[in-house]
């Protein structure tokens, strides 16, 4: 059973171990999305999706914050630019308990551009060690960034040098950095993500020139197989889109990559824990579908993953949908589909 969110939580005591980390994702990794992902894995850090600035300093703070326990270790990721809102939202973070506050300076939006929030920053490394400054001053918590290898023009490796420099300056040592550039103008956030040539050369040299530095790498890496090779050369991995797509991948987390001796979390028991969390969540007046639509991938190539989709994607967003929509899904996965079913009569 996953404790029910409440404010403000209690934030790990133990130092941050990002070997394994989540990357943050807008619209995907949402409180519900990490919940469902912690009764996968234990150890891996879970990052927020991003939230500005003006939406924490104006808005609605329990909408946008509120976490379950569960999800720790967990990082706030903040998007902005004014050294001062961002201190004010980090101390608010720290007191929300939350384990890290993280500086998006790698989302290439043209939303975000015209706020001067995401990669854009990346030409600017003295603002962007000025708001880290700032925010240390307000925070024990680690403060932390995540950001391209460069921008548009930007000279690959010399850019990258100068904006780390810079920031690392401020005594800030932990940098989460995608191995592509962004192009700011041009190309869709979507494109993006897919496009621009990975570089992960780049992050390892960045890694050799730094040694001092915590250097983690992001942006392409779909198994973890490739996370172990990678972390041969830098210290920590990011997955996002294969973790949101192929969920289960995070099952052997614990044990490859961090060494624990826990047995592998089974399919049917991630479901249940699940079922209870999600009957908790339907209690609060939560819609099914918000939750749900999170699980959709949990079981990627297996028999029956297509029907087990379907019921989902087709019941769960019906008013007063309830915990009999997954119970149907399930009972969909397990079905003989028809033309084996006639095959094995004719064997009889």
């Amino acid at each position: 059973m996953i404790a029910s969110a409440h404010t403000p939580q209690q934030s790990a005591t133990s130092p941050l171990n990002r070997r394994f980390t989540a990357a943050p994702m807008m619209d995907w990794s949402d409180s519900h999305c990490r919940s469902f992902w912690r009764l996968l894995t234990k150890k891996t850090v879970f990052y927020s999706e991003m939230i500005t600035t003006g939406a924490i300093i104006h808005g609605d703070r329990k909408r946008f914050l509120d976490f379950n326990a569960c999800e720790h270790p967990l990082a706030l990721q903040l998007g902005g630019s004014d050294p001062k809102a961002l201190a004010e939202c980090a101390r608010i973070a720290e007191d929300w308990g939350y384990d890290e506050v993280n500086l998006n300076c790698g989302c290439p939006s043209d939303r975000v551009q015209n706020n001067m929030i995401g990669a854009c920053l990346m030409a600017e490394p003295k603002l962007v060690a000025d708001c880290i400054a700032a925010m240390q001053r307000a925070v024990k918590t680690p403060v932390t960034i995540k950001h391209r290898i460069g921008i548009d023009d930007m000279e690959d490796y010399t850019g990258l040098v100068d904006f780390v420099s810079t920031v690392a300056e401020t005594g800030c040592k932990t940098f989460i950095v995608h191995a592509r550039k962004a192009w700011l103008k041009g190309l869709s956030p979507k494109e993006n993500r897919e496009v621009p040539p990975l570089q992960y050369d780049k992050v390892v040299q960045l890694k050799k020139d730094y040694p001092a530095l915590e250097i983690i790498i992001n942006g392409g890496i779909t198994t973890l197989e490739q996370s172990l090779s990678l972390l041969t050369e830098v210290d920590g991995v990011m997955l996002g889109r294969e973790i949101y797509t192929n969920p289960y991948l995070l099952a052997e987390v614990d044990q490859k990559i961090f060494g624990s001796t826990q047995k592998i979390v089974s399919r049917e028991e991630v479901i249940e824990g699940f079922i209870d969390y999600a009957e908790a969540q339907l209690h609060q007046g939560i819609r099914l579908n918000y939750i749900t639509r999170h699980i959709l991938g949990l079981y990627q190539g297996m028999p029956g993953a297509r029907r087990f989709r379907r019921v989902i994607s087709e019941q769960a967003h019906k008013p007063n949908a309830g915990i009999e929509v997954i119970k149907q899904a399930l009972a969909a996965l397990n079905e003989v589909p028809f033309g084996n079913a006639m095959s094995s009569n004719l064997n009889e």
